[in-house]
């Protein structure tokens, strides 16, 4: 009888070992993610199509994170449809870069995923533009924990980049 006993909670014990090591295993944040993102954005003289190479490396246990991006903006062919623009107009859809760099910001957790926070410094076309307070959010699902990266910018950099969040991948642990 006590051998059956001993034998069950054993199991049961070996059971919620397993269980709790699978579950550590898929919130565990990876320490360097990367990816792109591809989206558009009603900021001001928009809508402009933003795409960026991003890259986001975690502090260790810190709690800390640096994040940076090279961001391509143009103005977008709706811009195009609705100034009536002639498309063949490169300069008119106002080509130009930013680089987006993070350093030290806050890591907290989601239910889904990680927030980061901090104090963005924006450069345009190479030049110093402006700092803004931002928002990352790196979130996934059952199948792939961290797939997606969410980046809203609070102002001045909200009247470019626009209010609503830039919508990317991650493809790079």
């Amino acid at each position: 009888m006590r051998i059956g006993a001993l034998l069950r909670i054993a199991c049961l014990g070996s059971i919620a070992l397993l269980a709790g090591a699978s579950g550590a295993a898929q919130t565990q944040v990876p320490p360097n993610m990367s990816g792109i993102i591809n989206d558009y954005s009603a900021g001001a003289g928009g809508p402009w199509h933003l795409s960026a190479e991003w890259d986001l490396r975690i502090k260790g246990a810190s709690g800390r994170a640096d994040f940076s991006a090279a961001v391509a903006m143009v103005r977008s062919d709706l811009w195009v449809v609705l100034n009536q623009a002639d498309p063949a107009d490169t300069e008119a859809r106002m080509p130009h870069t930013h680089h987006v760099t993070v350093s030290d910001a806050a890591v907290t957790s989601l239910s889904n995923g990680i927030r980061i926070t901090g104090t963005a410094s924006v450069t345009g076309s190479g030049n110093p533009a402006f700092e803004a307070p931002i928002q990352i959010d790196v979130t996934g699902g059952s199948a792939v924990s961290f797939s997606n990266i969410a980046v809203t910018f609070g102002a001045p950099a909200s009247n470019h980049f626009g209010t609503l969040p830039l919508n990317g991948v991650v493809s790079r642990f």
